[in-house]
């Protein structure tokens, strides 16, 4: 009956069974093709990554220092002489005479000053003088009266050298008296400021009423004088032009007041001793101020007529490298590789150095290193640059 059964059940269609051999083999392939298909993206991405981790470079080259036809150097305009006058004795201001601008002669008052504590001392001083004179005239009349009665025998020699002591310490007392006075009254002839040499008044701080001299809070000079019939300049000079810096060399400036125009100056002398902050040597210069033109505390650019070294060059301030073995710039080698290279450093000119050993005329060098740049390290350099 099982059989029979069997047998009389309905026989599958043919299309189905091909249909789902078809489906198998379908999804057989997109399993395939998927993960061939992830596999070339992973490895696309690989390439990407590693192509990111190169870093890319840009390479400039080194130019020509303007030192090689002479040396140009920033220097601080001073006065030939300069004073600040303060006040030497307490009081008030009584009056000025002399404002910024005027020009004033050796000893020329400036100002006055009213001292009525110092007057009274100097009253006071005066009566103590007189009182010791006249206790010293007292002191000698004695004396010699006593010295007559020694000659008679008619006092004791004790007796006539405590006369005589007197009147060695009254006598002293005078001279101390007048000593006093005279301090007072040399003070006192302070209190009118004059100026200590020929030149122009700088500065005025003094008004009628202020309270100046010693005791008075925040204390200023009540006058500035200067002299400016010449000016000196100060140049700090790089070490490597140190040799050339003798009295005599000649030089010429400009001033922001009158571009285009040159004056002449000359050097009066040096430190002969290099700042070992700096590396640099301290020079002075002196230029004829007739005119008047030159102002001190003004800025100059000077300009020496010396030889210049023919290695030195220039390089962006952004592509030096800073670490323990000292200053560095990155250059590329064979093989796209860093290569590291030492630098001696001169002149700072701001955004620029002056590089005066360590690097030839030909160079290129890499522009804005980054700070994780190593030696030997791979990089891509930029074609657009250098």
């Amino acid at each position: 009956m099982q059989n029979e059964a069997v047998a009389g059940s309905p026989a599958a269609p043919k299309g189905l069974k091909a249909a789902g051999v078809v489906a198998i083999v379908v999804a057989i392939g997109v399993v395939v093709a998927g993960t061939i298909s992830r596999s070339g993206d992973t490895k696309d991405a690989q390439h990407w990554s590693d192509a990111r981790s190169v870093p890319t470079v840009k390479l400039i080259p080194v130019a020509p220092s303007s030192t090689a036809d002479g040396l140009t150097l920033p220097g601080t305009m001073a006065a030939w002489n300069e004073a600040r006058l303060f006040a030497r004795v307490p009081g008030y201001v009584k009056t000025w005479w002399k404002d910024i601008g005027d020009k004033v002669s050796n000893g020329t008052a400036l100002g006055q000053i009213e001292t009525p504590d110092l007057d009274q001392q100097i009253v006071q001083a005066r009566a103590a003088l007189t009182s010791a004179r006249a206790a010293a005239g007292l002191a000698k009349t004695t004396a010699d009266r006593w010295n007559d009665l020694l000659s008679s025998a008619s006092v004791s020699r004790q007796e006539a050298d405590e006369k005589n002591g007197d009147l060695a310490v009254k006598s002293a007392t005078v001279q101390e008296a007048e000593a006093n006075l005279g301090r007072l009254l040399a003070l006192k002839s302070y209190a009118t400021v004059r100026a200590p040499f020929a030149g122009i008044v700088t500065v005025r701080n003094a008004d009628i009423g202020d309270l100046v001299g010693p005791g008075a809070t925040n204390q200023q000079p009540m006058f500035d004088v200067a002299d400016v019939h010449s000016i000196r300049l100060y140049i700090d000079v790089p070490q490597s032009y140190s040799a050339a810096m003798k009295p005599g060399l000649q030089a010429t400036l400009t001033v922001p007041d009158y571009p285009g125009e040159t004056f002449v100056a000359h050097v009066i002398g040096t430190s002969n001793a290099i700042d070992p902050k700096s590396g640099t040597l301290n020079v002075q210069l002196v230029a004829d101020n007739s005119t008047g033109r030159l102002k001190p505390g003004g800025y100059a650019q000077v300009r020496f007529s010396v030889p210049g070294d023919p290695g030195t060059v220039t390089i962006p301030s952004s592509s030096l490298i800073f670490r323990s073995a000292g200053t560095e710039v990155a250059m590329v080698g064979p093989g796209d590789q860093i290569q590291m290279r030492p630098i001696t450093v001169g002149r700072d000119l701001g955004g620029k150095v002056e590089v005066v050993a360590g690097l030839s005329r030909d160079a290129k060098i890499v522009d804005n290193p980054p700070d994780s740049l190593a030696p030997g390290e791979h990089v891509h350099v930029d074609a657009s640059h250098g």
